[in-house]
Parts: C-alpha cells; structure tokens; sequence
C-alpha cells in the first residue's frame, strides 16, 4: 500500500467488522504525514494564513469528502482547522478514514497560500 493507493481510492460502506486496531492503523498512519490517532479518530491540523485560506480549505475538503460520502469533524477558527476522521457506522476506525485523510492533504498541497 502506498499514498498513491489512498489517493486513488474511493470509500465504500463499511462495518464493525472492518474497525482497524492499531497494529492495523500503523501502516496507514506512517503514509501520512501529521496525522496521529486521538480520541477514537485520526487527527490533524491544518494551519493558514487568514480566515479566508481557511475558509477556502473548508469547502474544497468538504466538496471531497461529500463525493466519498464520508464527512469529517472540523474545528474551524482563525488560521486553522482540525480535521477528525472515523467510521461512524463501524464505530472505530477503517480504511475510509485514512482515504480521506490522504484526499484532505492533497486539497491542502493544492492551496496557492497557506
């Protein structure tokens, strides 16, 4: 598995049956830079220049997680946002997470300023 896999895939409903331990996570988790297992999620966050950027990373992460039809907790304020992911319908945390979590930091690269 590399960050391209991620990167390329796509979520699919899941179940308690795919949770992932975190034996399991630690593969996923080295893939990714900044990313670190908190309170039944994975977590991360993003800094900006202003409001704006931050803003702007919002709604740009929110068009791709609305695709995957998997939705993150944010925390937005000035400068930043964290961004929480787990599989609420497996009550853990799957493979989805980190797919999105891979999608979260490609939106990030992809801003002109932060």
């Amino acid at each position: 598995m590399t960050l391209h896999d991620l990167l390329e895939s796509h979520c699919a409903p899941l179940d308690a049956s795919q949770r992932l331990d975190p034996a399991a996570m630690a593969p996923y988790l080295a893939l990714l830079d900044g990313w670190r297992l908190e309170d039944g999620s994975i977590r991360k966050t993003y800094t900006f220049g202003n409001y704006y950027q931050t803003l702007a990373f919002v709604n740009a992460l929110a068009w791709v997680v609305h695709r995957e039809d998997h939705h993150p907790d944010l925390l937005v304020q000035y400068n930043r946002c964290s961004v929480a992911f787990n599989t609420h319908s497996a009550g853990g945390i799957t493979r989805n997470d980190f797919v999105c979590a891979a999608k979260a930091d490609a939106v990030y690269a992809q801003g002109a300023a932060h």
